[in-house]
C-alpha cells in the first residue's frame, strides 16, 4: 500500500484575530485545528526538556510573538480540492509544507505522553496502553490523528475537566463537533450510559468509532452522525427528539453564540451544558449570548487565554 501523504498548512495570524481565522476556518468545514503560541512552544520545550541538549536560539527568535493556526489535509486532488475550500474566504496568507505521514506520527508519538486531566482521567495513547496506569485514575485510551484533537489544547483540559465533574453513571451526553469523540468517549468512560456525537467533518465519524473501540465502546452506547445541527434543521429536530445530562460543544465562540437558543431544548431539568474553544477576549459574548437564550451561568474555567463555561436551565 502507497504511503499516505499529507499537507501542513500554517496560517500566522495575530492574538487579536485569532478567533475570526479559527471561526472561518471551522464555518468552511474544518474542524482539526492545531493552535500554537510563543506560550505554547516555550511550555512543550519546558516539558520536554529531557530530550535535547540544547535549544537552537534561531527557533526561539522565529517563535517570537507567533501565534499560528495548523491543519492537514492529504496530498492528492481531493485535499488540495478541500483545502481551496477552506481558505476561500479566509483572506489570510498561508504556507504548504508537504509531510509524509509515517514520518509525522513517528516523531509526534515520541513525544506524546499520557495526561492527567482533573482527579480521575488519565489519557493515554495507545502506543502506551501497556505502561501503568497511576491508582486512582480511570485510562481513557486515544489514537490521535493528524486532523482531530488529542486533549493536549488547553480549551480540550478545560472541557475534559468539566466533563470529569459533571458525568454522572448512567447519563446520555451530546457532544457537538466532537472531532476526535474525546469529551464524549471520556463520558463514557467516566460512566455515561450513552453519548451522541455530531460533527460537521465526515472524517470524524471513523476517528470517533475507533476511539471508543479502543476503549470496548460499541455502537449500543455510542452513535457518531455526520451534519451540522446549526444548518440542518432535520438533524437538529432528530436530536432535540431526546433530553441529555450533558450537551458539549468544544469549538469556538461564533459558533457557540448562534448554538445558544438550541441548547434549552436539549438538556434534561438539571442537565448542563458545557462549551469550550472560547478565547477570553470573547467570554462576555458568550456568557451574553447563553443568558439571551434562557440559560443560567454556572461556572467559568480559564487556562492560558481560553475559556470554558457551564450553563443550565437552573442555578
Amino acid at each position: 500500500m502507497d504511503e499516505v501523504k499529507w499537507l501542513e498548512i500554517a496560517v500566522d495570524t495575530t492574538p487579536d484575530r485569532l478567533d475570526e481565522v479559527c471561526a472561518k476556518l471551522t464555518a468552511a468545514g474544518m474542524t482539526g485545528l492545531v493552535i500554537e503560541d510563543e506560550g505554547d512552544f516555550l511550555r512543550f520545550l519546558e516539558q520536554n526538556k529531557q530530550f535535547w541538549d540544547y535549544v537552537d536560539q534561531e527557533l526561539l527568535d522565529a517563535m517570537k510573538g507567533v501565534t499560528r493556526v495548523k491543519f492537514y489535509v492529504t496530498d492528492d486532488d481531493i485535499g488540495r480540492a478541500q483545502l481551496a475550500g477552506y481558505v476561500q474566504n479566509l483572506q489570510q496568507e498561508y504556507t504548504v509544507t508537504p509531510l509524509a505521514d509515517n514520518d509525522w506520527a513517528y516523531s509526534w508519538q515520541k513525544y506524546y505522553r499520557p495526561l492527567e486531566i482533573g482527579r480521575r482521567l488519565y489519557v493515554v495513547p495507545d502506543w502506551l496502553r501497556n505502561e501503568p496506569v497511576p491508582a486512582g485514575r480511570v485510562p481513557f485510551y486515544l489514537n490521535p490523528g493528524l486532523t482531530f484533537g488529542t486533549g493536549s489544547h488547553a480549551s480540550t483540559q478545560l472541557c475534559l475537566e468539566g466533563v470529569e465533574e459533571r458525568t454522572q453513571p448512567g447519563c446520555a451526553v451530546l457532544d457537538l463537533g466532537c472531532g476526535s469523540g474525546i469529551l464524549s468517549i471520556a463520558a463514557l468512560v467516566l460512566g455515561a450510559a450513552c453519548a451522541v456525537a455530531v460533527d460537521i467533518d465526515p472524517k470524524a465519524v471513523d476517528v470517533a468509532y475507533e476511539n471508543a473501540a479502543l476503549n470496548g465502546i460499541g455502537t449500543d452506547r455510542y452513535s457518531v452522525r455526520a451534519g451540522n445541527v446549526l444548518t440542518d434543521s432535520a438533524l437538529a429536530r432528530e436530536l432535540a427528539q431526546r433530553k441529555y445530562h450533558l450537551v458539549l460543544a468544544n469549538i469556538v465562540a461564533d459558533v457557540i453564540i448562534p448554538l445558544a437558543p438550541q441548547v434549552p431544548g436539549l438538556l434534561e431539568p438539571n442537565g448542563t451544558f458545557l462549551c469550550s474553544g472560547i478565547l477570553e477576549t470573547r467570554v462576555g459574548e458568550v456568557e451574553a449570548a447563553l443568558q439571551k437564550a434562557g440559560l443560567v451561568l454556572r461556572r467559568r474555567r480559564v487556562k492560558n487565554g481560553w475559556a470554558a463555561l457551564e450553563a443550565g436551565l437552573t442555578p
